[in-house]
């Protein structure tokens, strides 16, 4: 299978690059996924929540993914 890129110009598919396939050839179009719907202060948010968990991890802050597991396995 052969990935292309293409944007919509005046509501029209148009292939950013050239192609050799055969004329008349059908493509099933699938919409690359845009990511989040977050906006600029979201996102700044998040990466500042980030951040902040990375330098406690740094420092021997956090909790161990296997006890928190352990932890929800037990209260079943």
């Amino acid at each position: 299978m052969q990935a292309l890129k293409a944007r919509v110009q005046n509501g029209r598919i148009v292939v950013n690059e050239p192609t050799d396939l055969p004329e008349g050839t059908v493509l099933e179009l699938v919409v690359a996924d845009p990511g989040d719907e977050l906006d600029d202060e979201e996102r700044a948010e998040l990466h500042a929540a980030l951040a902040e968990g990375l330098a406690e991890l740094r420092t021997g802050g956090g909790i161990d993914a296997e006890a928190v597991l352990s932890e929800l396995q037990a209260r079943r």
